[in-house]
């Protein structure tokens, strides 16, 4: 499978919520814990029309998930006032990484500030602003947004090898004792609970759910948002004899032909063009592919002559490749001819090729603003004059820095799934939802429909979404809005 993809590409890259490359990737550091006083604010917005006042609360709470595990977990909480916690619902939200903090669904798009990007994606860095988000389910949901141990302000306990939580089952277990503690300690052991989690955060969000559903005291969840989802990622691995992933694929593929103009549109609009995409996917090509060398020349030349029209990709290079081309193959193709390189998180971002190869991810510039915006944040609106260092990301460099269990990689069959049907089973009344950025080339629109389909959960309890935008596409406003709007579904 390396030999396919460059380490960066094949590496976490895929399951990132924000690029490593763009963090300051190193050893892991045993830090001193400072067990600071909480620091709480109060703040007036308006949210989903309605003006609120809410309380921010910046804490740390001590959690203990082993004899030689324990970590100091600090959250940020926005809570609504004059509500009752015993009715109120509450979400705990984290992103991915496998270990990166909060900080991209917390000003990204979902927290009472966010980044307020251009709808140019040419737009210089400079026009970037933090502003009031109106979009934020504030207004129908507490929210608090969870940095893992050795990232944010969160540290392990002396004597705790940060390491320790470096594993799908050790980094949720911190997670569920975060949870049982915050609720516990704020009184809120009656309010709904809801967890959302973001590219790596989905994988972890339902291992969470899988270990609250277990043991003799069950915490029900009452649902989950998985957006980016990576629970189901095993499309991701595009050997040429792994013919799924060209047909889960090929959705994202052509939503991003479309974008560009290099597709045959023939009029159609974006959602029209991608439905036919989908049933051709799923139809003629995987019977095609399914048949390989035993296909007709006929059959071969009909493909491969569909999906020029799809990708914008000439049929004689479909012939030349076996009616294939990988995400990472397309993202240097398409527009090639112009010099350029697709972003692999959001490819509707686009940057010069360079011939130094391990070229840096276009759609960078996304994290780029985010990771400017915080720390005035934290400062200005939060009021944390902490001196330790607000850690954004773990230096980890390669898949086998973490221990994924029964799987090799997140890229084999490994049965995240499980965690959500434990909780499915244990709450009837649990909901999911599933959201994917239509441009993204990282966690597509096809495995979030394998994931919906495959797992053998109630239709009926799923509900997916796709949204403008690429991994994450909370950056595009109209889609910070309909985030926003699912999440008071969710909830409600």
């Amino acid at each position: 499978m390396k030999a396919a993809f460059t380490p960066f590409a094949f590496g976490l890259a895929i399951i990132l919520a924000a690029p490593v490359a763009a963090q300051q990737a190193g050893p892991v550091a045993v830090v001193d814990q400072v067990d600071h006083p909480a620091v709480v604010t109060g703040h007036k917005g308006r949210f989903g029309g309605q003006a609120i006042a809410y309380t921010a609360t910046v804490e740390g709470i001590a959690v203990s998930t082993g004899a030689d595990e324990g970590a100091r977990i600090v959250s940020f909480a926005y809570t609504r006032d004059k509500t009752d916690p015993a009715t109120r619902p509450v979400m705990f939200l984290f992103n991915g990484g496998p270990i990166v903090a909060a900080q991209y669904l917390h000003i990204g798009g979902i927290g009472p500030k966010r980044i307020a990007y251009p709808d140019d994606v040419t737009a210089d860095p400079s026009s970037f602003a933090l502003v009031d988000n109106g979009y934020s389910p504030l207004d129908a949901v507490d929210m608090i947004f969870v940095d893992p141990a050795s990232t944010g302000f969160s540290r392990v306990a002396p004597g705790t090898d940060p390491r320790a939580y470096f594993s799908v089952k050790a980094d949720a277990r911190q997670f569920a004792a975060f949870i049982r503690a915050w609720l516990r300690q704020h009184g809120r052991e009656l309010s709904p609970v809801y967890l959302t989690g973001e590219s790596y955060g989905t994988n972890r969000a339902a291992e969470i759910a899988g270990q609250l559903a277990d043991g003799p005291d069950p915490l029900p969840l009452a649902g989950i948002f998985l957006y980016g989802q990576a629970a189901n990622i095993i499309e991701y691995s595009q050997r040429p004899a792994n013919i799924t992933s060209y047909v889960a694929s090929l959705p994202t593929i052509a939503a991003i032909g479309w974008y560009h103009g290099r597709a045959d549109r023939k009029g159609r609009s974006l959602d029209a063009f991608l439905a036919e995409a989908r049933a051709f996917a799923k139809g003629d090509y995987l019977t095609v592919l399914y048949q390989g060398s035993a296909a007709s020349d006929a059959d071969q030349r009909r493909i491969a002559e569909r999906l020029a029209e799809f990708s914008g990709i000439p049929a004689d290079w479909y012939l030349a490749n076996g009616l294939r081309i990988t995400k990472e193959r397309y993202r240097v193709e398409l527009l090639k001819d112009r010099g350029l390189l697709l972003g692999r998180a959001d490819a509707r971002y686009t940057a010069p090729i360079t011939d130094k190869g391990g070229a840096p991810d276009p759609s960078d510039v996304l994290m780029q603003g985010v990771q400017k915006f915080f720390p005035l944040y934290l400062r200005d609106d939060l009021k944390v004059d902490w001196k330790d260092p607000y850690v954004p990301a773990v230096g980890i460099t390669s898949l086998e820095d973490w221990s994924w269990g029964d799987g090799a990689s997140p890229f084999g069959d490994w049965p995240y799934y499980k965690g959500i049907s434990k909780m499915m089973a244990l709450n009837p009344r649990f909901r999911l939802l599933v959201g994917n950025g239509i441009y993204d080339t990282q966690t597509t629109m096809g495995a979030a429909e394998l994931l919906a389909t495959q797992s053998g959960w109630d239709p009926a309890r799923v509900t997916l979404r796709y949204y403008d935008g690429g991994h994450t596409g909370y950056s595009v406003a109209a889609t910070a809005r309909a985030i926003g709007d699912d999440i008071r579904a969710l909830v409600r």
